[in-house]
Protein backbone atom coordinates (compact mmCIF):
# COMPACT_ATOMS: atom_id res chain seq x y z
CA UNK A 1 0.00 0.00 0.00
CA UNK A 2 0.87 3.50 -0.63
CA UNK A 3 2.33 5.71 2.39
CA UNK A 4 -0.26 8.14 2.28
CA UNK A 5 1.00 10.08 5.60
CA UNK A 6 -2.18 8.90 7.45
CA UNK A 7 -3.99 6.48 9.59
CA UNK A 8 -7.49 6.29 7.35
CA UNK A 9 -6.42 3.50 5.77
CA UNK A 10 -5.80 3.23 1.84
CA UNK A 11 -6.58 6.11 -0.64
CA UNK A 12 -8.60 4.66 -3.54
CA UNK A 13 -8.66 7.66 -6.75
CA UNK A 14 -11.61 8.10 -8.49
CA UNK A 15 -11.56 9.23 -12.04
CA UNK A 16 -14.56 11.63 -12.75
CA UNK A 17 -16.31 14.42 -10.16
CA UNK A 18 -19.68 13.33 -11.33
CA UNK A 19 -22.47 11.85 -8.97
CA UNK A 20 -20.89 8.56 -8.88
CA UNK A 21 -18.12 9.76 -7.22
CA UNK A 22 -20.09 11.78 -4.93
CA UNK A 23 -22.02 8.70 -3.81
CA UNK A 24 -18.71 6.85 -3.76
CA UNK A 25 -17.28 9.54 -1.34
CA UNK A 26 -20.26 9.31 1.14
CA UNK A 27 -19.82 5.51 1.05
CA UNK A 28 -16.28 5.62 2.05
CA UNK A 29 -16.81 7.84 5.27
CA UNK A 30 -18.53 5.01 6.58
CA UNK A 31 -15.68 2.99 6.19
CA UNK A 32 -13.12 5.59 7.39
CA UNK A 33 -11.61 5.40 3.75
CA UNK A 34 -10.00 8.55 1.70
CA UNK A 35 -11.75 9.00 -1.48
CA UNK A 36 -9.42 11.06 -4.05
CA UNK A 37 -10.91 12.47 -6.98
CA UNK A 38 -10.12 13.75 -10.14
CA UNK A 39 -12.55 15.96 -11.15
CA UNK A 40 -12.60 18.36 -14.70
CA UNK A 41 -14.38 21.35 -13.05
CA UNK A 42 -14.39 22.86 -9.44
CA UNK A 43 -17.89 22.53 -9.69
CA UNK A 44 -18.44 19.00 -10.37
CA UNK A 45 -20.53 17.15 -7.52
CA UNK A 46 -18.32 14.99 -6.09
CA UNK A 47 -16.23 18.07 -6.60
CA UNK A 48 -18.27 19.76 -4.24
CA UNK A 49 -17.85 17.48 -1.41
CA UNK A 50 -14.88 15.63 -0.96
CA UNK A 51 -11.51 16.83 0.51
CA UNK A 52 -9.14 15.83 -1.95
CA UNK A 53 -9.86 16.93 -5.31
CA UNK A 54 -7.35 17.38 -8.41
CA UNK A 55 -8.82 18.82 -11.60
CA UNK A 56 -7.59 17.38 -14.77
CA UNK A 57 -9.02 15.58 -17.79
CA UNK A 58 -9.68 11.88 -17.86
CA UNK A 59 -7.65 11.70 -21.23
CA UNK A 60 -4.86 13.40 -19.94
CA UNK A 61 -2.22 10.98 -19.11
CA UNK A 62 0.24 13.43 -17.67
CA UNK A 63 -2.34 14.58 -14.88
CA UNK A 64 -4.13 10.78 -14.74
CA UNK A 65 0.21 9.85 -13.57
CA UNK A 66 0.11 12.49 -11.06
CA UNK A 67 -3.32 11.59 -9.82
CA UNK A 68 -2.70 8.46 -9.21
CA UNK A 69 0.48 8.26 -7.30
CA UNK A 70 -0.97 9.55 -4.17
CA UNK A 71 -3.10 6.36 -4.54
CA UNK A 72 -3.27 2.80 -3.90
CA UNK A 73 -5.90 1.89 -6.64
CA UNK A 74 -7.84 3.79 -9.26
CA UNK A 75 -11.19 3.04 -10.41
CA UNK A 76 -13.69 5.54 -12.64
CA UNK A 77 -17.33 6.68 -12.29
CA UNK A 78 -17.50 6.64 -16.02
CA UNK A 79 -16.18 4.80 -18.90
CA UNK A 80 -14.19 8.18 -20.79
CA UNK A 81 -10.32 7.27 -20.24
CA UNK A 82 -8.74 6.58 -23.57
CA UNK A 83 -7.62 2.38 -23.58
CA UNK A 84 -4.33 3.54 -24.56
CA UNK A 85 -4.11 6.04 -21.68
CA UNK A 86 -5.12 3.52 -19.29
CA UNK A 87 -2.62 0.94 -20.45
CA UNK A 88 0.26 3.25 -20.38
CA UNK A 89 -0.78 3.66 -16.31
CA UNK A 90 -1.21 0.27 -16.03
CA UNK A 91 2.84 0.37 -17.55
CA UNK A 92 3.81 2.93 -15.08
CA UNK A 93 2.78 0.36 -12.19
CA UNK A 94 -0.98 1.70 -11.14
CA UNK A 95 -3.25 -0.64 -10.07
CA UNK A 96 -6.94 0.47 -11.94
CA UNK A 97 -9.56 -1.52 -11.31
CA UNK A 98 -11.70 -2.74 -13.57
CA UNK A 99 -8.22 -3.01 -15.73
CA UNK A 100 -8.22 -1.76 -19.41
CA UNK A 101 -8.58 -5.20 -20.55
CA UNK A 102 -11.81 -5.64 -18.99
CA UNK A 103 -12.75 -1.51 -19.30
CA UNK A 104 -12.41 -1.96 -22.74
CA UNK A 105 -15.46 -4.11 -23.10
CA UNK A 106 -17.83 -1.41 -21.64
CA UNK A 107 -16.15 1.20 -23.68
CA UNK A 108 -16.43 0.08 -27.10
CA UNK A 109 -19.36 -1.80 -27.34
CA UNK A 110 -18.65 -3.50 -30.84
CA UNK A 111 -16.21 -5.08 -28.90
CA UNK A 112 -18.19 -5.65 -26.13
CA UNK A 113 -21.13 -7.26 -28.66
CA UNK A 114 -18.34 -9.32 -30.65
CA UNK A 115 -16.80 -10.70 -26.61
CA UNK A 116 -20.43 -11.35 -26.07
CA UNK A 117 -21.04 -13.23 -29.06
CA UNK A 118 -17.98 -15.65 -28.46
CA UNK A 119 -19.09 -16.30 -25.36
CA UNK A 120 -22.80 -17.38 -25.87
CA UNK A 121 -24.15 -14.84 -24.51
CA UNK A 122 -27.51 -13.63 -26.01
CA UNK A 123 -27.56 -10.15 -27.82
CA UNK A 124 -29.72 -8.54 -30.17
CA UNK A 125 -28.74 -9.04 -33.31
CA UNK A 126 -25.93 -6.11 -35.16
CA UNK A 127 -23.30 -5.57 -37.85
CA UNK A 128 -20.65 -3.50 -37.91
CA UNK A 129 -21.46 -0.25 -40.43
CA UNK A 130 -18.79 1.40 -42.81
CA UNK A 131 -20.93 2.80 -45.44
CA UNK A 132 -25.06 3.49 -45.36
CA UNK A 133 -25.63 0.41 -47.57
CA UNK A 134 -24.81 -1.69 -44.55
CA UNK A 135 -27.64 -0.59 -42.90
CA UNK A 136 -29.84 -1.50 -45.66
CA UNK A 137 -27.99 -5.03 -46.20
CA UNK A 138 -28.63 -5.48 -42.27
CA UNK A 139 -32.27 -4.49 -42.62
CA UNK A 140 -33.50 -6.61 -45.76
CA UNK A 141 -32.25 -9.57 -43.22
CA UNK A 142 -33.70 -8.42 -40.42
CA UNK A 143 -36.33 -6.11 -41.19
CA UNK A 144 -37.07 -2.19 -40.60
CA UNK A 145 -36.69 -0.46 -38.29
CA UNK A 146 -33.50 -0.88 -37.06
CA UNK A 147 -31.01 0.88 -34.75
CA UNK A 148 -27.96 2.69 -35.03
CA UNK A 149 -25.46 2.95 -32.16
CA UNK A 150 -22.46 5.25 -31.60
CA UNK A 151 -19.42 2.64 -30.92
CA UNK A 152 -18.15 4.54 -28.27
CA UNK A 153 -19.36 7.26 -25.59
CA UNK A 154 -23.40 7.19 -26.03
CA UNK A 155 -25.24 7.24 -22.87
CA UNK A 156 -29.03 8.40 -21.65
CA UNK A 157 -30.39 7.80 -25.01
CA UNK A 158 -27.70 10.19 -26.56
CA UNK A 159 -25.58 8.21 -29.55
CA UNK A 160 -28.59 6.06 -30.60
CA UNK A 161 -30.74 6.41 -33.67
CA UNK A 162 -33.91 4.73 -34.88
CA UNK A 163 -34.24 4.38 -38.39
CA UNK A 164 -37.46 3.00 -40.47
CA UNK A 165 -35.70 3.50 -44.40
CA UNK A 166 -32.31 3.37 -45.67
CA UNK A 167 -29.86 6.04 -44.66
CA UNK A 168 -28.66 8.63 -47.21
CA UNK A 169 -25.66 9.33 -45.05
CA UNK A 170 -24.34 7.76 -41.05
CA UNK A 171 -23.73 9.96 -37.78
CA UNK A 172 -20.48 12.00 -37.50
CA UNK A 173 -19.41 8.93 -35.32
CA UNK A 174 -18.41 5.78 -35.19
CA UNK A 175 -21.61 3.12 -35.26
CA UNK A 176 -23.12 -0.36 -35.77
CA UNK A 177 -26.41 -1.45 -36.30
CA UNK A 178 -28.71 -3.52 -34.33
CA UNK A 179 -31.98 -5.33 -34.63
CA UNK A 180 -34.78 -3.01 -33.01
CA UNK A 181 -36.13 -5.58 -30.20
CA UNK A 182 -39.77 -5.84 -29.32
CA UNK A 183 -39.27 -5.30 -25.63
CA UNK A 184 -41.67 -6.99 -22.99
CA UNK A 185 -39.61 -5.16 -19.87
CA UNK A 186 -36.28 -3.55 -19.77
CA UNK A 187 -33.98 -5.13 -16.65
CA UNK A 188 -30.79 -4.41 -15.31
CA UNK A 189 -28.81 -6.49 -12.34
CA UNK A 190 -25.23 -5.41 -10.88
CA UNK A 191 -23.35 -7.39 -9.84
CA UNK A 192 -19.85 -7.33 -7.73
CA UNK A 193 -16.38 -9.36 -8.08
CA UNK A 194 -13.30 -8.26 -5.77
CA UNK A 195 -9.45 -9.97 -6.97
CA UNK A 196 -9.75 -12.96 -4.86
CA UNK A 197 -12.93 -14.12 -7.26
CA UNK A 198 -15.55 -13.35 -4.74
CA UNK A 199 -18.56 -12.20 -6.57
CA UNK A 200 -22.14 -10.84 -5.33
CA UNK A 201 -25.03 -10.06 -6.80
CA UNK A 202 -27.77 -8.00 -6.15
CA UNK A 203 -31.32 -8.78 -7.42
CA UNK A 204 -32.47 -8.48 -10.82
CA UNK A 205 -34.24 -4.96 -11.02
CA UNK A 206 -36.70 -3.29 -13.59
CA UNK A 207 -36.18 -0.18 -15.54
CA UNK A 208 -37.95 2.25 -16.95
CA UNK A 209 -37.41 4.42 -19.55
CA UNK A 210 -38.42 7.98 -20.96
CA UNK A 211 -36.72 8.96 -24.31
CA UNK A 212 -33.68 6.88 -23.50
CA UNK A 213 -33.36 7.90 -19.59
CA UNK A 214 -34.22 5.53 -16.79
CA UNK A 215 -36.75 7.18 -14.96
CA UNK A 216 -37.85 4.22 -12.51
CA UNK A 217 -36.21 1.56 -10.76
CA UNK A 218 -38.07 -1.25 -9.07
CA UNK A 219 -36.13 -3.72 -7.02
CA UNK A 220 -36.84 -6.69 -7.22
CA UNK A 221 -38.55 -6.61 -11.06
CA UNK A 222 -41.82 -7.28 -10.02
CA UNK A 223 -42.83 -8.60 -13.21
CA UNK A 224 -39.78 -11.23 -14.15
CA UNK A 225 -40.37 -15.00 -13.99
CA UNK A 226 -37.93 -16.62 -10.86
CA UNK A 227 -36.36 -18.38 -13.57
CA UNK A 228 -35.37 -15.08 -15.81
CA UNK A 229 -34.39 -14.13 -12.42
CA UNK A 230 -31.88 -16.38 -11.98
CA UNK A 231 -30.73 -16.51 -15.78
CA UNK A 232 -29.92 -12.73 -15.80
CA UNK A 233 -28.21 -13.04 -12.32
CA UNK A 234 -26.69 -16.06 -14.33
CA UNK A 235 -25.73 -13.78 -16.95
CA UNK A 236 -23.70 -11.13 -14.85
CA UNK A 237 -22.00 -13.21 -12.61
CA UNK A 238 -20.62 -15.01 -16.09
CA UNK A 239 -19.85 -11.99 -17.79
CA UNK A 240 -17.84 -10.57 -14.17
CA UNK A 241 -15.76 -13.63 -14.58
CA UNK A 242 -15.05 -14.07 -17.81
CA UNK A 243 -14.61 -10.28 -18.35
CA UNK A 244 -12.06 -10.31 -15.10
CA UNK A 245 -14.41 -7.57 -14.25
CA UNK A 246 -12.97 -6.26 -10.27
CA UNK A 247 -15.45 -3.81 -8.89
CA UNK A 248 -19.32 -3.12 -9.57
CA UNK A 249 -20.69 -4.34 -12.98
CA UNK A 250 -24.09 -3.36 -14.27
CA UNK A 251 -25.71 -5.15 -17.06
CA UNK A 252 -28.77 -4.49 -18.50
CA UNK A 253 -30.57 -6.38 -20.17
CA UNK A 254 -33.95 -6.69 -22.38
CA UNK A 255 -36.87 -9.29 -21.73
CA UNK A 256 -38.09 -9.78 -25.47
CA UNK A 257 -40.48 -12.83 -26.29
CA UNK A 258 -37.52 -15.06 -26.97
CA UNK A 259 -35.69 -14.40 -23.35
CA UNK A 260 -33.34 -12.19 -22.14
CA UNK A 261 -30.96 -10.47 -24.73
CA UNK A 262 -28.00 -8.19 -23.18
CA UNK A 263 -27.96 -4.70 -24.00
CA UNK A 264 -24.99 -2.74 -22.56
CA UNK A 265 -22.35 -3.15 -19.43
CA UNK A 266 -21.34 -0.60 -17.39
CA UNK A 267 -18.25 -1.33 -15.39
CA UNK A 268 -18.79 0.84 -12.14
CA UNK A 269 -21.54 1.90 -9.95
CA UNK A 270 -25.12 2.58 -12.32
CA UNK A 271 -27.85 4.93 -11.98
CA UNK A 272 -30.33 1.23 -11.98
CA UNK A 273 -28.39 0.59 -8.75
CA UNK A 274 -28.81 3.53 -6.94
CA UNK A 275 -31.73 1.95 -5.11
CA UNK A 276 -29.60 -0.04 -3.07
CA UNK A 277 -28.05 3.12 -1.08
CA UNK A 278 -31.01 2.45 1.59
CA UNK A 279 -32.80 -0.36 0.37
CA UNK A 280 -30.29 -3.21 0.60
CA UNK A 281 -27.82 -4.39 2.84
CA UNK A 282 -25.34 -3.49 1.50
CA UNK A 283 -24.80 -0.46 -1.36
CA UNK A 284 -23.62 -0.57 -5.24
CA UNK A 285 -20.93 2.43 -3.88
CA UNK A 286 -19.72 0.23 -0.64
CA UNK A 287 -19.94 -2.66 -2.36
CA UNK A 288 -17.60 -1.20 -5.60
CA UNK A 289 -14.91 0.24 -2.54
CA UNK A 290 -14.60 -3.35 -0.72
CA UNK A 291 -14.63 -4.99 -4.12
CA UNK A 292 -11.79 -2.85 -5.66
CA UNK A 293 -9.68 -3.16 -2.36
CA UNK A 294 -10.03 -6.77 -2.04
CA UNK A 295 -11.99 -6.78 0.52
CA UNK A 296 -14.77 -8.96 1.83
CA UNK A 297 -17.93 -8.15 -0.35
CA UNK A 298 -21.15 -7.22 2.06
CA UNK A 299 -25.17 -8.98 2.05
CA UNK A 300 -26.67 -7.99 -0.89
CA UNK A 301 -30.54 -8.42 0.63
CA UNK A 302 -33.19 -5.74 0.06
CA UNK A 303 -34.29 -4.32 3.48
CA UNK A 304 -37.84 -4.72 2.50
CA UNK A 305 -39.77 -6.27 -0.06
CA UNK A 306 -40.45 -3.43 -2.53
CA UNK A 307 -37.60 -0.61 -3.44
CA UNK A 308 -38.33 2.09 -6.00
CA UNK A 309 -35.86 4.65 -6.94
CA UNK A 310 -37.41 7.80 -9.16
CA UNK A 311 -34.85 10.26 -10.80
CA UNK A 312 -35.43 13.71 -10.58
CA UNK A 313 -35.34 15.38 -13.81
CA UNK A 314 -34.68 19.64 -14.35
CA UNK A 315 -38.09 20.89 -15.19
CA UNK A 316 -38.46 24.45 -17.20
CA UNK A 317 -38.96 25.58 -13.82
CA UNK A 318 -37.35 23.50 -11.08
CA UNK A 319 -36.36 25.21 -8.09
CA UNK A 320 -34.80 22.96 -5.47
CA UNK A 321 -34.73 25.55 -2.73
CA UNK A 322 -38.11 25.93 -2.91
CA UNK A 323 -39.75 22.16 -3.33
CA UNK A 324 -37.27 20.26 -1.46
CA UNK A 325 -39.03 21.04 1.67
CA UNK A 326 -42.39 20.90 0.25
CA UNK A 327 -41.21 17.13 -1.33
CA UNK A 328 -39.71 16.13 2.50
CA UNK A 329 -42.57 17.76 4.44
CA UNK A 330 -45.07 15.91 2.02
CA UNK A 331 -43.14 12.20 1.72
CA UNK A 332 -41.36 12.23 5.24
CA UNK A 333 -40.52 8.12 4.88
CA UNK A 334 -38.95 8.95 1.14
CA UNK A 335 -35.07 9.48 1.39
CA UNK A 336 -33.51 11.95 -1.05
CA UNK A 337 -30.32 12.57 -2.58
CA UNK A 338 -29.42 15.43 -4.63
CA UNK A 339 -26.44 15.49 -6.69
CA UNK A 340 -25.59 19.36 -6.39
CA UNK A 341 -25.82 20.34 -10.00
CA UNK A 342 -27.64 23.61 -11.57
CA UNK A 343 -31.53 22.60 -12.79
CA UNK A 344 -32.07 22.39 -16.35
CA UNK A 345 -34.52 21.12 -17.93
CA UNK A 346 -34.28 17.19 -18.67
CA UNK A 347 -30.78 17.18 -16.36
CA UNK A 348 -30.37 14.11 -13.79
CA UNK A 349 -30.80 16.88 -10.66
CA UNK A 350 -31.07 13.36 -8.11
CA UNK A 351 -32.84 10.76 -7.23
CA UNK A 352 -35.57 9.50 -4.41
CA UNK A 353 -36.21 5.86 -2.96
CA UNK A 354 -39.30 4.78 -1.02
CA UNK A 355 -39.85 1.45 0.72
CA UNK A 356 -42.43 -0.81 1.52
CA UNK A 357 -44.13 -3.70 0.71
CA UNK A 358 -46.77 -3.38 -1.87
CA UNK A 359 -45.27 -2.20 -5.33
CA UNK A 360 -48.33 0.25 -6.04
CA UNK A 361 -47.95 2.53 -3.15
CA UNK A 362 -44.35 2.24 -3.16
CA UNK A 363 -43.78 3.80 -6.61
CA UNK A 364 -46.70 5.85 -5.86
CA UNK A 365 -44.70 7.50 -3.17
CA UNK A 366 -41.73 7.67 -5.14
CA UNK A 367 -43.31 9.23 -7.85
CA UNK A 368 -45.05 11.82 -5.80
CA UNK A 369 -41.60 12.73 -3.94
CA UNK A 370 -39.80 12.96 -7.24
CA UNK A 371 -42.59 15.32 -9.04
CA UNK A 372 -42.49 17.49 -6.12
CA UNK A 373 -38.85 18.02 -6.52
CA UNK A 374 -39.18 18.98 -9.87
CA UNK A 375 -41.63 21.84 -9.00
CA UNK A 376 -44.80 19.42 -10.75
CA UNK A 377 -47.11 19.32 -7.73
CA UNK A 378 -47.41 22.69 -6.09
CA UNK A 379 -49.38 21.72 -3.05
CA UNK A 380 -48.35 18.03 -2.73
CA UNK A 381 -51.79 16.77 -3.66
Amino acid sequence: MTDTGNDTGPVVGMVGGGQLARMTHQAAIALGLSVRVLAERAGDGAALVAHDVELGSPDDLAALTRFAKGCDVVTFDHEHVPTSVLQALEGDGVVTRPSSRALVFAQDKLAQRRRLSELGIPVPAYAEVREPADVTAFASEHGWPVVLKAVRGGYDGRGVWFTGAPPETLPAVEVYVEQKVPLVHELAVQVARRPSGEMRAWPVVETVQNQGICVEVIAPAPRLSPGLAADAERIALRLAEELDVVGVMAVELFEAPGGLLVNELAMRPHNSGHWSIEGARTSQFEQHLRAVLDWPLGDTTPVLPVVVMANVLGGDATDLSRTLPVALAAEPTVSVHLYGKQPRPGRKLGHVTAMGTDVVATRARARRAAALLRGDEEDGS
